[in-house]
């Protein structure tokens, strides 16, 4: 559809799309299946992705888990350690996929792919969409491998198959919820090393001013507060309390108290708001 503006410019439009909802989620499966292939046929994109999460288990559980006391033990207990740290491991998975999420949307930036899909009659928001249902499929498989390694090291499930669902339900929603800060990213940098680096810098102190590695009783006050409402926090908090494991010192706080309500409420807060700001970018971005 070729439009004509007051200056006399002609600018290529692309056609509104008609379907409804029905259409958007025809259109967004459609951008993840494309996705999906894309990672099957560059399978080093997973066995990558892998590497980290692998490396934290073992790192944490063998390296520092003799020396790291849980509040309420007796003793510094290696196997009490790995059961209280797996869901801070799994929480800090689905959540470093932000990275890889805006570095691949900055790389379909700069490589024009963006341009075209926006002149295709597709829905609004449909690859944004698309891209980040990709990254939960691949975000679950990798909780998969690291749950299967988290086993062999020592982790165990104490309440039930059920429990323990509902568990990695919580954290792939987390998971899904930052791939869209991942996304708003990726579309506002002009490299994917810069989208890399710039979903990475927040990561960190993200996770590790949490209740992930150590209790927030045991971290200066103000930290123990800021990780007490940390939406990271209340996913693993909600996590240990359905597999069973460890807790340590819970504090008073809300977050704390109702960790599986808080997840939730956190995880769909950060959704509503950064896809409206996505598909925001997403409508005005260019190459």
């Amino acid at each position: 559809m070729a439009v004509v503006e007051e200056t006399g410019a002609t600018v290529t439009a692309a056609p509104r799309p008609r379907g409804g909802p029905l259409r958007s989620v025809r259109d967004s499966l459609v951008v993840a299946k494309r996705n999906l292939l894309r990672m099957m046929r560059i399978p080093e994109m997973v066995v990558f992705g892998l590497v980290q999460p692998i490396m934290f288990v073992v790192l944490f559980s063998y390296v520092f888990g003799g020396a790291i006391m849980v509040p309420g033990q007796a003793s510094a207990d290696a196997t009490v350690y790995r059961e209280f740290l797996m869901a801070g491991i799994f929480a800090q998975t689905v959540t470093f996929a932000t990275a890889g999420a805006g570095a691949g949307i900055a790389d379909d930036m700069h490589k024009g792919l963006i341009d075209r899909f926006r002149s295709l009659p597709m829905a609004r928001g449909a690859v944004l969409t698309g891209r980040t249902l990709a990254d939960l499929v691949q975000t679950a498989l990798t909780l998969v491998v690291l749950a299967i390694v988290a086993v062999i090291v020592g982790w165990r499930v104490h309440d039930g198959v059920l429990k323990a669902l509902g568990a990695f339900a919580l954290l792939l929603l987390l998971g899904y919820a930052f791939s869209w800060i991942g996304a708003l990213i990726g579309l506002s940098v002009r490299t994917p090393e810069a989208a890399t680096s710039g979903g990475l810098i927040w990561l960190f102190p993200l996770t590790f001013i949490s209740n992930a590695f150590v209790p927030s009783s045991k971290m200066p006050a103000v930290l123990g507060h800021i990780a007490d409402w940390n939406p990271f926090s209340a996913t693993v908090q909600a996590s240990r309390q359905l597999f069973g494991n460890p807790e340590g010192v819970v504090s008073d706080a809300w977050p704390m108290q109702h960790p599986a309500l808080a997840s939730v409420l956190w995880s769909l807060l950060i959704i509503v708001l950064f896809r409206t700001l996505a598909v925001r970018k997403y409508r005005s971005a260019t190459a």
